[in-house]
């Protein structure tokens, strides 16, 4: 017998009957129609995920921001307020978010959610309350397959060196008050150096960062191989080539809202760039979204991305159970180059 949040119980399911669907090219799914809270066994979901990497839970009919809440606890994760992000968000309380905002034609490509925190959250779920006509799908890539699939010479670069990130908070993307939640320029101060982030105070007010991450990490659970950071998504190339021209021209080319390089401070070029975004791209699984779905994701395992989509889309989003990874900080930091 299995007990309910309310104290009353009902019969555990029998062994078996939780095995998820699995497709090729498709995000593993658990299909529990009619479900809810108090009957599906949260353990359950965690298990599959902890199998499978990811797993779209459908059948819950999760349909406003506080069922995201519930979700959260009866998984037992443990919600985790977001700084560093790199786009507004609308917060919902309990740990919700909206989704990133971010133009419904330009896809958002694979990342692991603030894989450039010292403190990252392991779990990352999402809920689809208004799904899009077409398009809009959350998919996921599974880090090992990245590690394996990308050509060695380039992983154990990045393995030695690490990974730069390099942000400049200006009029495009995130306030840096809206990034650090305050806006004491002394509370900036003191996160920085808790967090071995690099930065200055520009004379226009602008504020710029730099920190240096592990790109190559080791699960704490499994002790597997990751690759696990966002050097693709948050190169400058990732900008639409006419905002990327415009902020050149009146800032330079080292002062880009994001931009990422080598550990040693040398420009990634667009052909490695390019060989990320291909490797991403033969490793996704996509599932397209229903509404009421709940998808749970490993977030140091399995990258996710959004595509482009049509129509209304409501998703929200909750990143929780934080974790320091071993070796993922790096306080040796190359200095950037000087402001112009």
């Amino acid at each position: 017998m299995t007990a309910t949040t309310d104290g009353a119980m009902t019969a555990a399911a029998p062994p078996g009957a939780y095995e998820p669907v699995l497709e090729a090219g498709r995000t593993p799914m658990l299909e529990v129609p009619g479900a809810d809270f108090d009957l599906l066994p949260g353990q359950v979901v965690r298990d599959l995920v902890a199998r499978h990497g990811a797993l779209l839970v459908r059948g819950l009919g999760l349909s406003a921001p506080h069922d995201l809440a519930r979700a959260a606890r009866w998984l037992g994760v443990t919600p985790v307020a977001e700084r560093e992000g790199f786009t507004s968000r609308t917060e919902h309380g309990e740990g919700v978010y909206s989704s990133s905002m971010w133009p419904a034609d330009e896809p958002m490509c694979m990342h692991h959610e603030l894989s450039y925190a010292a403190e990252v959250p392991s779990v990352a779920l999402f809920g689809c309350l208004t799904a899009p006509a077409s398009g809009g799908a959350t998919a996921v890539a599974d880090a090992r397959t990245l590690l394996s699939s990308l050509p060695a010479d380039l992983v154990e670069r990045f393995a030695h060196q690490g990974w730069l990130l390099d942000r400049d908070y200006r009029e495009v993307g995130v306030t840096w008050s809206e990034a650090f939640g305050t806006q004491d320029r002394a509370e900036v101060a003191a996160y920085c150096a808790e967090h071995a982030i690099e930065h200055e105070w520009l004379a226009d007010g602008a504020l710029r960062t730099r920190q240096r991450r592990a790109a190559v990490v080791a699960h704490p659970v499994t002790g597997e191989r990751l690759w696990f950071n966002q050097i693709a998504f948050l190169n400058g190339l990732t900008l639409e080539p006419a905002v990327r021209e415009y902020l050149t021209s009146f800032y330079g080319p080292d002062a880009l809202p994001f931009n990422t390089r080598f550990g040693d401070g040398e420009v990634i070029s667009v052909e490695v760039i390019e060989t990320l975004n291909a490797a991403y791209t033969a490793a996704t699984s996509r599932r397209p979204w229903q509404a009421g779905d709940l998808l749970v994701v490993d977030n140091l395992r399995t990258a996710h991305s959004r595509e482009a989509y049509q129509g209304d889309r409501e998703v929200v989003a909750l990143f929780g159970d934080p974790v320091r990874l071993a070796d993922h900080v790096r306080t040796d930091v190359p200095a950037r180059p000087a402001a112009a």
